[in-house]
């Protein structure tokens, strides 16, 4: 599949393999695995941070295969679900960053058309969160208020 902003395929990457049920040595006790995860989102810890240390420590290679449920149905469930989205959050912070870039730095044409793409993304990301309901109508992305935003 090709790059939004690209005119280049994507890399070639492993791919996890295909299976219907959890292997035979991985860690299956949902109970355990819930109150892990529950515990870990009140640390503070990223939905993906979450992912990692269960896969590194715990030695729970899919989280749905082992309780039947996806990681954001397990936060949901538990009440702790995010008010925006990590892949947006992480956006917003990416443009956050590049604007300060911008200011200290004018001339910096290359950053200039890479903070255009990525605020491009999050308008795209953001239409597609109000469309499926996971963020209220009328919610729209301000570069002035966005570090706000971030700071909940």
């Amino acid at each position: 599949m090709a790059r939004i902003h690209a005119r280049r395929h994507g890399h070639s990457m492993s791919v996890r393999p295909y299976r219907k049920s959890a292997p035979e040595w991985s860690n299956t006790d949902v109970k355990a695995i819930e109150k892990v995860v529950l515990d870990l989102r009140r640390e503070g810890v990223s939905m993906s941070g979450i992912g990692l240390s269960l896969r590194d420590r715990y030695g729970v290679p899919s989280i749905r295969l082992a309780t039947g449920k996806t990681l954001g149905q397990i936060i949901k469930e538990g009440g702790m679900e995010q008010q925006i989205p990590e892949d947006l959050q992480n956006l917003i912070r990416k443009a956050l960053g590049l604007r300060k870039h911008m200011s200290e730095n004018k001339k910096d044409v290359h950053n200039k058309r890479q903070l255009q793409l990525t605020e491009s993304k999050v308008r795209r990301l953001v239409k597609y969160y109000v469309r499926s309901g996971k963020l209220p109508k009328g919610w729209v992305y301000k570069p002035d208020t966005a570090e706000i935003l971030l700071s909940r």
